[in-house]
């Protein structure tokens, strides 16, 4: 009887793992803090994840619609990538460059403007 009252109280979350879940909800128990302390733990809660964490959580924050935890972390990801080439970024995130030489010289030049 246990076991299917557990059961019936599942929520399935097919599109998040559950190492992942356990930030989330991290995250969300910390939220009810205000001023400081909340200022100065989401910085720490996003300073130490890895790339792969970080981007497991954007998809979660996305899946679970929660508007200001994807800010935070989308917030976080373009603080990391700014100043970086656009090959530090696919190493980054594991990232395989799908454009031949010819074609990324090509989008180099008709957007010059973007890597002056």
């Amino acid at each position: 009887m246990v076991e299917d009252d557990c059961a019936s109280n599942t929520i399935p979350l097919p599109n998040v793992d559950s190492k992942t879940m356990t930030k989330v909800i991290e995250y969300w128990k910390r939220h009810s803090e205000e001023g400081d302390e909340l200022k100065d733990f989401v910085k720490n809660y996003v300073k130490v994840l890895n790339y792969t964490e970080l981007y497991d959580l954007i998809l979660a924050a996305n899946y679970l619609n929660d508007k200001e935890l994807l800010d935070i972390l989308c917030q976080e990801t373009a603080d990391r990538i700014k100043g970086k080439t656009p090959e530090e970024i696919r190493k980054a995130f594991n990232i395989k460059n799908d454009f031949t030489p010819e074609e990324e010289e090509q989008i180099r030049q008709e957007n010059a403007w973007a890597y002056a």
